[in-house]
C-alpha cells in the first residue's frame, strides 16, 4: 500500500458536494494570525452552514451501507452518565486524582490516558471552554481490520473497525463522566465521530499522546496512527501530562509513505502556515471526495510506518536519540553563533 498509486478521478456527484468555499480557507490555512478553528465535520445540525450539504450528504452515504449503519444504530457507546447535584464534592491532592481517574479509565476499556490543562485555542468557534481539564483516551484499533482499504460497499471492514474504536471511545467517556459526577465534579463528553465542540488532536498533544504526523492525526510511541481519541472535560483538580516529543516529527519529515499511497494527493510533504502556525497539514478540498467515496478512508493511517504492529516503540527509540542530538547539536550552534555576535 506505501507504493505510489495511480492518480484517482473523483465521482462527479461528490466533487460537485463541495461549497464555493475552499475548506482550506475556512480552516485557516495560509493564515498567519492565531484563532480557534472552525468546525466543518461533525455538526449536530448543519442548517446555515457551508459544509452542512457535503456532510449529510457523507452520513447519507455512510448510513446507505447496512454494515456502517447497524455499527452505531445497535452500538454500546456505555451508560447516560447520572446527574448527580447533590454529590458532596470529594477533595484529593490533584495528583492523587490523576492516577485514580486514570486507574479508572484502563479499567473500562481505554488503552492510554492522558492529562492536560485546557487551551481555549483547542475549541472551534462558538463553543464554551470553562472547564479547567481535559482528559484524554486513546482506542487502539485493530491493525489487520485497518488494512482493508479502501473500504466499499461489499466490503466496509476497514470503516466498521474505525467505528468499533468510536463506540468503545463512548463508552469510556460514559463511565468516566459517570465516576467524576460520583465525586462532585462537572463532566463534559467528546466521543467520536461527534465530538462535540472540542478539536481532540491538539488537546491530546498536549496530554502527551503523540507529535502531529504529516498525515494530520498523532503518533503515539506505542500504538503508531493505529489508534481513535476520545476526551472528558472536568474541573476535578488533576495533575497534567507533558508533550512527548521522541522524533516523529523528523521521521515525517524524510518519510513520503502516506504522500505517496494517499489517491487524491491530499498530503503534503513540506508544513504550512494555519491560523499562526507552522504545521502539517491535509488539503481538505482534495481530500473529502475520496473521503466521502470510501466511507471515510484511513489509508494514511494504515500505511503510516508507525502503525504496524510492535514497529513503534523501536522507532520511537531510534527517533528519540536522533532528534535528541539534533537539538544538542541546533543548541551549540546557537551558543557559537551568540559569542560571535558578543
Amino acid at each position: 500500500m506505501a507504493r505510489k498509486i495511480p492518480y484517482w478521478h473523483p465521482q462527479v456527484e461528490h466533487f460537485d458536494l463541495l461549497p464555493k468555499l475552499s475548506g482550506n480557507e475556512f480552516n485557516g490555512v495560509g493564515e498567519p494570525v492565531p484563532r480557534r478553528p472552525r468546525q466543518i465535520f461533525w455538526l449536530k445540525r448543519t442548517a446555515g452552514h457551508p459544509f452542512g450539504r457535503l456532510q449529510d450528504a457523507v452520513v447519507d452515504r455512510y448510513n446507505g451501507v447496512p454494515a456502517l449503519y447497524e455499527v452505531f444504530a445497535n452500538a454500546d457507546r456505555g451508560p447516560r452518565p447520572r446527574s448527580v447535584p447533590e454529590a458532596i464534592r470529594n477533595v484529593q491532592p490533584a495528583e492523587e486524582w490523576a492516577r485514580q481517574v486514570k486507574e479508572f479509565a484502563l479499567a473500562n476499556e481505554a488503552d492510554l490516558v492522558g492529562i492536560a490543562r485546557r487551551d481555549s485555542a483547542w475549541f472551534y468557534e462558538g463553543y464554551e471552554a470553562d472547564l479547567p481539564f481535559v482528559i484524554v483516551f486513546a482506542l487502539a484499533m485493530d491493525y489487520e481490520m485497518l488494512t482493508q482499504q479502501p473500504s466499499t460497499f461489499e466490503n466496509p471492514i476497514a470503516q466498521v473497525e474505525v467505528a468499533n474504536q468510536y463506540n468503545r471511545g463512548a463508552r469510556v467517556v460514559a463511565r468516566t463522566a459517570d465516576w467524576l459526577l460520583e465525586r462532585g465534579y462537572r463532566a463534559r463528553m467528546h466521543a467520536g465521530p461527534w465530538v462535540h465542540g472540542l478539536a481532540l488532536v491538539p488537546a491530546a498533544i498536549a496530554a502527551g499522546m503523540g507529535e502531529l504526523g504529516k498525515h494530520g492525526s498523532l503518533i503515539n510511541r506505542a500504538l503508531g496512527s493505529s489508534f481513535r481519541l476520545a476526551a472528558v472535560e472536568t474541573d476535578m483538580p488533576l495533575a497534567v501530562d507533558t508533550p512527548d516529543r521522541f522524533g516523529a516529527d523528523e521521521f515525517c519529515a524524510r518519510c513520503q509513505v502516506c504522500t505517496d499511497a494517499c489517491p487524491p494527493g491530499a498530503i503534503h510533504n513540506d508544513k504550512g502556515m494555519v491560523r499562526g502556525v507552522q504545521k502539517w497539514w491535509v488539503d481538505f478540498d482534495k481530500c473529502i471526495p475520496y473521503f466521502n467515496e470510501t466511507f471515510g478512508c484511513a489509508i494514511c493511517l494504515a500505511v503510516c510506518p508507525w502503525s504496524k504492529p510492535g514497529r513503534a516503540p523501536s522507532l520511537a527509540e531510534k527517533w528519540s536519540i536522533r532528534a535528541a542530538a539534533k537539538s544538542e547539536n541546533d543548541g551549540e550552534a546557537t551558543h557559537a553563533d551568540l559569542g560571535k555576535r558578543a
